[in-house]
C-alpha cells in the first residue's frame, strides 16, 4: 500500500459547536453525537472554542480511491503499527483513509510500515 505523509502538523479536538470551525481550510475532519463534536485539522487552524486538544499528530493518506468493497485496508496498516507499538487515530473521507499518529512516534511507524512492504512518500509542502 502506498501512503503519503502529510507535510503540516494536526490536532485532534473537541470544540464547543461549529463556530470558528474553518470550514475552507484544506483538511478538515468533524464527527458529531449527541455527546461531543471532534474536530481533526491542521495545528494552525484550531477553533478558538475548543474544550480539549491533543497537538502533534502527523497524518497519512492511503494514496488511491479505495471502493467500498475493499476489506482489511485499515486493518493490516492499524495491526503493522499497533505490533510496533504505535497507537493511530484513523479518519475516512469517501475516497480514502487517513492515518495520524504522534510526531514523537513517526520514525517509528515509518519504519514499520516499510519493514512490512508499504511505500511512503513526503507530500509537498502546503
Amino acid at each position: 500500500m502506498h501512503l503519503q505523509k502529510l507535510s503540516c502538523e494536526f490536532s485532534v479536538c473537541q470544540a464547543e459547536d461549529l463556530t470558528g470551525i474553518r470550514f475552507d481550510d484544506e483538511f478538515l475532519f468533524i464527527g458529531k453525537t449527541d455527546d461531543e463534536l471532534s474536530v481533526v485539522c491542521r495545528t494552525e487552524s484550531v477553533p478558538e472554542n475548543t474544550i480539549a486538544r491533543e497537538d502533534g499528530w502527523t497524518a497519512y493518506r492511503i494514496c488511491g480511491t479505495l471502493e467500498f468493497s475493499l476489506v482489511g485496508i485499515l486493518a493490516d496498516i492499524s495491526r503493522t503499527l499497533a505490533d510496533a507499538g504505535v497507537s493511530i487515530f484513523a479518519v475516512s473521507t469517501y475516497n480514502t483513509d487517513y492515518i495520524l499518529v504522534k510526531k514523537a512516534l513517526q520514525e517509528k511507524a515509518e519504519e514499520a510500515l516499510l519493514n512490512a512492504g508499504h511505500q511512503v512518500t513526503s507530500q509537498a509542502l502546503l
